[in-house]
């Protein structure tokens, strides 16, 4: 892996905490370099990291072995076929732009690439991500276990067996730090409204998310198990529950992921090919 030269089109919030994770690996910052038409987002990953910057996004990409898409899903086209000239050499192809299906990137880089599509969410700008990854079937198995390496420096990932769970996944995880925060931000409000101060009730709410999370991820049960575990009989733990599952909570929470799924494929249409 340390051999490998990546290039990053684009050089925003994600391609950022990407660099970054890959760099406090240990990953040589001379093999890394960063495009963007905006010149401060370079100044500034240049500056962070010490990697090398440049506004030619084709010479960066000719200059590859891993390519990494990460433009906005609206330009994404006009991006990969002004880059498919400087392809030639078949470098792997990441592409991290949410609704770009596969056979788009296909047809607008051209040259039969080796690609990985990926589905990111925001805490991987806190190393903390979660990825969904798939590759279509020119991609050898030293190029999955590269696209492995450099996406987890952010997270954890989880490869799919089929393009189409990009949408299950967009669902779950990509739009999933959004259902936290509207909970979370529904127990500050609930907190206040019983007689805490906001700064308290923020603390204490996001305190006890994160502690929750953490215990579950350390737990040698499922979380249906660590729910029993606190929810003792006729106590207030399962006062709250009894009230959420009579207010149709898991309905409501099945019903917005298959929106979500909806609304991505519907994006994939828009914006593909």
């Amino acid at each position: 892996m340390s051999q490998a030269k990546i290039s990053f089109i684009g050089a925003g919030n994600m391609a950022s905490s990407i660099i970054g994770g890959l760099v406090a690996r240990g990953y040589p910052a001379a093999q890394i370099t960063a495009t963007d038409p905006y010149l401060p987002s370079l100044e500034k990953v240049q500056q962070q990291f010490g990697i090398e910057v440049t506004q030619d996004n084709a010479a960066a990409a000719a200059a590859a072995e891993v390519v990494v898409l990460a433009v906005k899903p609206q330009v994404m086209q006009q991006v990969a076929e002004d880059l498919s000239g400087s392809l030639g050499h078949q470098p792997l192809v990441i592409s991290i732009a949410a609704g770009i299906d596969m056979r788009s990137l296909d047809l607008w880089l051209g040259n039969d690439l080796p690609i990985v599509r990926c589905m990111p969410n925001t805490p991987a700008l806190v190393q903390l991500g979660a990825t969904g990854l798939f590759g279509n079937s020119r991609i050898s198995a030293q190029q999955r276990q590269l696209a492995d390496d450099i996406v987890s420096a952010v997270g954890i990932v989880q490869w799919l067996e089929s393009e189409a769970l990009l949408d299950a996944v967009t669902a779950v995880s990509g739009s999933g730090p959004a259902y936290f925060f509207l909970f979370m931000e529904a127990m500050i409000d609930a907190g206040v409204a019983q007689g805490l101060s906001r700064d308290s009730a923020t603390q204490l709410t996001l305190q006890t998310a994160l502690g929750a999370a953490q215990l579950a991820l350390g737990s040698d049960v499922d979380v249906v198990e660590l729910r029993r575990r606190v929810t003792s009989p006729n106590g207030t733990t399962e006062q709250a529950i009894r009230s959420f599952e009579e207010g149709g909570l898991r309905v409501a929470v099945e019903k917005a992921m298959e929106a979500c799924a909806e609304r991505s494929r519907e994006i994939a249409a828009e914006l593909g090919a």
